[in-house]
């Protein structure tokens, strides 16, 4: 399949990628191109705002979780008429920082998208040009198609185009002024949440104008459309061995249905659509209840899914919750299946303290506390390797994933082996039986389908005896 596409890449963060791709995306759909966002790497936020904000589809492209052929899958299923990738860090930073792999011009490479280049050039005139030719000189593939300048005046612009055009023969798309009333507030984990951003939506579309005057649209999208064709194969359940061979699942309709209620508010919101379409092509029907403000959980509910997100921010409601507690507590005891990842892990404690030392008492099937540090606990890519004991995972089965977190826990488990990509740093971590999986790791399911599918399977039996139970 052929889907328009180009990438928003940057010499390192902070050069405005964000805001750039997000006024792009607006003016495209206040043109009627129905555009779809790609993030490259385990970003959630920026997704949340694509979606919830500027109001299209968006998901993430990862090359440390994916294959080749899932990306191309991935955005050869694109639902849009023009896809716009945003990169992660600087073009080549990929695994520690050191490596190219998992890096935004690796994800470029695989899935042959055009990349053009962010420059922060605030404070900057000829000095730019040895560092677009630096960068340009490591770009092996032709991949780096033109530029387009941030924070710089109208007035100068004219000059730093023709420099950079005459001598680097790379075109220059346009520019971004300084916004001096628009900033990308930032938390400790990332962006703040859409939904706390006063006027979002009206400054968006403010920039979408600006770039649709400082914008040679005309020639950004002559670049998307020169994207070659993308070679689909319908590998979304495929399980990669991380060596190249993709192994396809059998994604074929299974009876009977079972029902998964995940947690999704405020609080916890840190979900993988990739994840949730492989739990629903295993055979879930996905329902959405919220621990702050919910008594019980969903009807007929077979499994539960609590992801990550902001409980910190929370924990007075979450503690006031008792009835939510309760009910899991009692679905524990039932046996019922459940996963908690990251927030969802916290929630599931004794307690959580604030930053203040406040004590919030939790829904205590995890025994110990939460509570924030000094840094950042761990931080990353992860690969975990499950115990000799059966789970969600086989006996040594190996699943990818991140951590990103500052608050940490009295007892993170020991039933996986925990090793970084890069480096010989590892640790243990999770607590997992064949009925539930705790830990702090934000895991993607396409890095090994096996999770999902026997996460399913293990709802669908407790599905299947509940109905004998009943029919007795």
């Amino acid at each position: 399949m052929k889907i328009p596409r180009f990438m928003l890449a940057a010499p390192h963060s902070g050069s405005g990628k964000t805001l750039l791709t997000c006024g792009l995306l607006m003016l495209l759909k206040n043109k009627g191109k129905n555009p779809c966002a790609f993030k490259c790497g385990p970003d959630y936020i920026d997704p949340m705002f694509h979606r919830k904000v500027i109001g299209i589809p968006s998901q993430n492209l990862d090359s440390y979780f994916s294959t080749k052929e899932q990306l191309c899958h991935f955005l050869a299923e694109a639902p849009g008429n023009v896809a716009v990738l945003e990169g992660v860090m600087g073009l080549y930073d990929g695994l520690g920082g050191v490596t190219e792999t998992a890096s935004s011009y690796e994800i470029a490479s695989l899935t042959d998208t055009p990349v053009i280049l962010v420059v922060d050039a605030d404070g900057m005139g000829r000095t730019i040009l040895p560092i677009l030719a630096g960068i340009k000189s490591y770009d092996k593939r032709g991949l780096i198609r033109g530029v387009i300048l941030n924070k710089i005046s109208g007035v100068f612009y004219p000059s730093m185009k023709q420099m950079i055009q005459q001598e680097l023969e790379l075109p220059v798309l346009g520019y971004l002024p300084k916004q001096v009333d628009f900033v990308m507030e930032s938390r400790h984990l990332g962006l703040v949440m859409p939904e706390e951003m006063e006027h979002l939506s009206l400054q968006l579309h403010q920039v979408a104008d600006t770039l649709g005057e400082t914008l040679d649209m005309a020639q950004l999208l002559a670049i998307a459309e020169s994207a070659p064709e993308l070679m689909d194969q319908n590998v979304l359940c495929g399980v990669s061995d991380h060596a190249g061979e993709v192994k396809v699942s059998d994604c074929a309709e299974r009876y009977p249905v079972c029902t998964i209620a995940v947690a999704r508010d405020e609080a916890f919101c840190f979900y993988y659509d990739e994840n949730l379409r492989m739990l629903q092509q295993a055979g879930a029907k996905l329902v959405y209840f919220s621990p702050l403000r919910d008594k019980e959980l969903p009807e007929h509910t077979d499994g539960i899914l609590i992801g990550g997100g902001y409980p910190e921010l929370h924990l007075k409601e979450l503690s006031e919750n008792v009835s939510m507690q309760q009910v899991l507590r009692r679905a524990f005891e039932q046996k019922i299946p459940m996963v908690a990842e990251c927030g969802g892990f916290m929630y599931l404690h004794e307690g959580i303290y604030d930053e203040q030392g406040n004590y919030y008492p939790m829904v205590g099937l995890q025994k110990g506390t939460c509570g924030k540090k000094e840094r950042l606990v761990r931080f990353g890519y992860v690969e975990l390797t499950a115990g000799e004991e059966e789970s969600f995972l086989p006996a040594q089965g190996r699943i990818r994933g991140h951590e990103f977190h500052y608050y940490d826990s009295t007892d993170n488990g020991d039933f996986c082996q925990v090793k970084k990509p890069v480096g010989n740093r590892s640790w243990v971590s999770v607590h997992a039986d064949q009925t539930h999986w705790w830990g702090f790791p934000h895991l993607y399911y396409g890095s090994n389908s096996e999770f999902a599918e026997r996460f399913v399977n293990a709802c669908r039996t407790r599905l299947r005896n509940h109905t004998c139970q009943h029919k007795e």
